[in-house]
C-alpha cells in the first residue's frame, strides 16, 4: 500500500511515516519544501504523478494564537490546502484521512464530547479545522476524520519539551489548571491511524491516550517522572490570558474506536513514561 503523509516535518507526520516504514508499507512523507499544499495545480500534478492508495493529511497551520492575526494564511493552509488534497485524492481514488482537533468544540461543561456533538469552535484555528472537516465531507466518501488533542512526539516542539526546558531555570511554575483534556502521544497514535487507513471503517473518530488531566496535572506528572523538583501552581485560564481563547473542556470519548474494533491508546501516564525514555535515547 502506497501512503502519502503530509506534514512529515511535524510530530505526527514523522511518526506515521516511521511506523509505516517499520510495517513494510510504501511511505512517502512530504513537508512544505516538497509540496506547497496551498497551490492547487501543484497539488493536482503531484498526486496525479504519485497515485497514492491513501493520503494521511497531517499538515496544518497550528500556531493557535498567531492564527488570530494571520487569518488569511491560516485559512489558506488549513482549508484551501485540505480542499486541494481531497479533490486530488478523489481523482486518483485514494482513501483520505484528515487530522482534526478538539478545538472544533466550544469546550463547555465536563462531559466528554462524542463525534456527533455539534461543533462550535471558539478560536480561528478551530474554525478553520471545522471548515476543513466540512469541505472533505462534501467531496469524499472514503474518508476518515480523526480529532486529536494535546499532541506530543519526538520530532518538534511540545508541552513536555517546554516544561523540561523551564525546569532547568525554574523551581516553581504557574500552569493552567482549569482546562481539561487528554495528551496524545504520536508514537501511539501513528499505529492506530495506520490500522484505520487499511480498513474501510470510514467516518469521524476521536483518538487520544486514555485518561483526562489538566495542563497543571500534566506538568506535575512530567516533573515527577523525570525527577525534576519543580512546584506547579494551578492557575485559572483567566490568569493566563492568550490571544486565542482555549476550550476548558477538551474531554473526548473514544468509544467509537472500540465499537469499530480498534484498540484504544494506552493511558497517558504510561505514554509519557515511554516518551521520556525516547527523549533520553534521542539525546
Amino acid at each position: 500500500m502506497k501512503i502519502l503523509v503530509t506534514g512529515y516535518t511535524g510530530q505526527l507526520g514523522y511518526d506515521v511515516v516511521k511506523e509505516g516504514t517499520k510495517r513494510g508499507l510504501d511511505m512517502i512523507g512530504i513537508g512544505q519544501k516538497e509540496l506547497d499544499i496551498t497551490k492547487e495545480k501543484d497539488v493536482q500534478t503531484f498526486i496525479q504523478e504519485l497515485k497514492p492508495d491513501a493520503i494521511v493529511h497531517c499538515a496544518a497551520y497550528t500556531a493557535v494564537d498567531q492564527a488570530e492575526d494571520q487569518k488569511e494564511i491560516c485559512w489558506n493552509v488549513n482549508v484551501n490546502g485540505t480542499k486541494y488534497l481531497a479533490e486530488a485524492a478523489k481523482e486518483v481514488n485514494a482513501k483520505f484521512m484528515f487530522i482534526s482537533t478538539d478545538y472544533v468544540y466550544k469546550g463547555e461543561g465536563t462531559t466528554p464530547f462524542v463525534e456527533t456533538d455539534p461543533a462550535d469552535p471558539i478560536n480561528y484555528y478551530g474554525y478553520t479545522k471545522y471548515e476543513s472537516e466540512k469541505v472533505v465531507q462534501s467531496l469524499l466518501n472514503d474518508l476518515f476524520i480523526v480529532r486529536i488533542s494535546w499532541v506530543f512526539g519526538i520530532n518538534g516542539k511540545n508541552f513536555i519539551k517546554t516544561m523540561l526546558g523551564l525546569a532547568e531555570t525554574h523551581d516553581e511554575l504557574n500552569v493552567v489548571g482549569d482546562q481539561i483534556g487528554s495528551p496524545t502521544y504520536t508514537f501511539d497514535l501513528a499505529k492506530l491511524l495506520l490500522d484505520m487507513i487499511q480498513t474501510d471503517k470510514y467516518g469521524i473518530y476521536q483518538a487520544t491516550n486514555e485518561g483526562f488531566c489538566s495542563w497543571a496535572e500534566f506538568a506535575e506528572e512530567i516533573f515527577k517522572q523525570s525527577g525534576k523538583q519543580v512546584k506547579v501552581n494551578a492557575i485559572t485560564t483567566e490568569e493566563y490570558p492568550t490571544k486565542a481563547v482555549r476550550p476548558k473542556n477538551s474531554r473526548m470519548s473514544k468509544q467509537k474506536l472500540v465499537d469499530n474494533g480498534f484498540k484504544p491508546l494506552r493511558p497517558w501516564k504510561e505514554a509519557l513514561a515511554h516518551y521520556l525514555n525516547e527523549l533520553k535515547i534521542e539525546v
